[in-house]
């Protein structure tokens, strides 16, 4: 072999460590989470990682620490134990990827504002608290407001809407915050028929663009056509999962106990229903 044509050879290298393929973190994650009001505790030991990309919808009878385990994640309430990680990070590092959906009964819809000023506020942190929104920012609003149908109630006051139209008012803010992370508490108690269509069409879209939708839900027979996955909630986690296998009817007995009387049946025949489409 000539010496000079081997000494032009590359030396081979040495193979490293296999790199083995890494999870992406759960969207939501909650480890041993303990909430009390004063002694009286309201959720017990809760454990659930939810993963990124899903509709989820939480379940449980009134009084089972649904809305109250939204709060707790946004550091609203104050946990006795545990802690809370949103992609793999405490909820303070990553705020801005969160958009939350307060129970409309809890705000103030006598605050003389319009539905754009409103949904503008979810553009805050883009904007600043002390600087006014330029055209684009405006322009965002109106795009969202026209993606829950009531781009024509901009300028209108939110004293004077509807129900329904409040609530798509306040999905509309959070949809302007541009979210990874959409908390939702009982966003479709109490609308109209119009309204929940513009809820449900919301829904996909965010799941589509890979968001991941958690919402206090309470209307059991929409949840295998609304969601993808389930958290079944009675202070303490009863089971959480796909809603093919875990929204089961002797899950929703253990979850509601004796207040379990006609909704075993409809869950009986929810579990037998023709699948809707969910593209």
């Amino acid at each position: 072999m000539n010496p000079t044509h081997a000494a032009e050879q590359p030396a081979r290298e040495t193979p490293g460590p296999a790199i083995e393929p890494t999870e992406a973190p759960p969207a939501l994650e909650v480890h041993d989470l303990t909430v009390a009001y004063r002694t009286q505790p309201v959720l017990w030991d809760v454990d659930v990682a939810l993963p990124a990309g899903r509709l989820t919808a939480v379940v449980g009878p009134n009084g089972a620490g649904k809305s109250t385990l939204l709060k707790a994640v946004l550091g609203l309430v104050k946990p006795t134990t545990g802690w809370v990680k949103v992609f793999g990070a405490p909820y303070a590092e990553k705020r801005s990827w969160v958009g939350y959906v307060p129970q409309r009964e809890s705000v103030d819809w006598d605050f003389p504002t319009s539905a754009l000023d409103v949904v503008t506020m979810g553009l805050y942190g883009q904007v600043g608290w002390f600087r006014r929104p330029s055209r684009t920012h405006v322009a965002t609003a109106l795009e969202c407001l026209d993606k829950l149908g009531i781009k024509d109630l901009a300028g209108r006051q939110i004293s004077q809407l509807s129900g329904g139209q409040q609530q798509r008012v306040f999905l509309a803010r959070a949809l302007a915050q541009d979210a990874r992370l959409y908390l939702m508490d009982e966003p479709f108690a109490g609308v109209d028929a119009t309204t929940e269509r513009a809820i449900f069409a919301l829904l996909k879209e965010l799941r589509r663009e890979g968001r991941t939708v958690v919402a206090v839900h309470h209307d059991l027979p929409t949840v295998p056509e609304y969601f993808d996955s389930v958290v079944l909630l009675n202070m303490r986690l009863v089971a959480s999962g796909p809603v093919a296998t875990t929204f089961t009817q002797e899950n929703l007995q253990q979850t509601y106990g004796g207040r379990l009387t006609t909704l075993s049946q409809a869950a009986e025949a929810l579990l037998h229903r023709r699948p809707v489409d969910k593209k």
